[in-house]
């Protein structure tokens, strides 16, 4: 049900920007490990209960420190900014307080999304759970 709700109230709005700027992004070749990040928090934003955030296996550090560093630059203050926006928006109604509270959830995610994936909450047992 939370889902449902989610979706209407913020979901498929931040779905959207997500999609808009990973589209911006995988025009250049430079950005297209960016654009795809994009993607992937538009999905999880899209459906975010029943989910969680797990380390990725075999991440490489250098590399995934490199990409948050230059994700956090042109992206991720832009969009943690906007789950912030969001969630205070949505704490304002008493119905909308779990969704506002997920929303501030969402926000180390969208600042360090390399090296994490998304997976089943079920598949998430032992492997560093984020969110």
């Amino acid at each position: 049900m939370l889902n449902i709700i989610w979706l209407v109230f913020a979901g498929f709005w931040l779905a959207i920007a997500y999609t808009v700027i990973g589209l911006v992004l995988c025009i250049t070749i430079i950005f297209f490990p960016f654009g795809l990040q994009c993607f992937k928090l538009a999905r999880f934003t899209l459906w975010p209960f029943g989910r969680a955030v797990v380390r990725k296996p075999g991440a490489d550090r250098p590399l995934r420190l490199i990409g948050n560093v230059v994700w956090i630059i042109f992206v991720g203050i832009e969009m943690a900014i906007a789950h912030l926006l969001t969630g205070v928006a949505l704490c304002l109604t008493i119905i909308g307080i779990p969704l506002g509270l997920a929303n501030f959830k969402l926000i180390p995610l969208i600042l360090l999304p390399f090296g994490r994936e998304v997976v089943r909450r079920d598949q998430a047992q032992g492997r560093g759970v984020f969110f």
